[in-house]
């Protein structure tokens, strides 16, 4: 099992949070188990952003990202080198530590 570490987010995980997750895994299936709610306006089929994420260790040994994924990354708010859709990113033998980004392009959620 690998750890993975989310940084501190005001809304979704305040304090931040250390889970466990099996290798081939998702993170936002990860997260989700672990009470973690990350939003996912498209249910997870790579089709927006709301699930972005920045994987500030470990960035290296997740699966590579489709050009679908990379398409649609184009379009996430806050955009980094290690960003990555967490419905797409799968989790392998390695440690992550994650940072969900401040805010998401979410045109159709009722929080905003």
């Amino acid at each position: 099992m690998s750890k993975i570490i989310f940084l501190p987010h005001e809304e979704i995980c305040p304090e931040g949070a250390m889970i466990e997750a099996e290798p081939g895994v998702s993170i936002i299936d990860a997260a989700l188990d672990n009470g973690i709610d990350i939003e996912h306006a498209c249910e997870k089929s790579c089709a927006c952003t709301t699930c972005h994420v920045i994987v500030r260790e470990g960035y290296d040994s997740l699966n590579e990202a489709s050009e679908d994924e990379e398409d649609m990354l184009d379009k996430a708010w806050g955009l980094e080198p290690e960003s990555r859709l967490s419905c797409q990113a799968l989790v392998a033998d390695e440690d992550l530590v994650v940072e969900i980004p401040k805010y998401t392009i979410n045109m159709v959620s009722e929080k905003h």
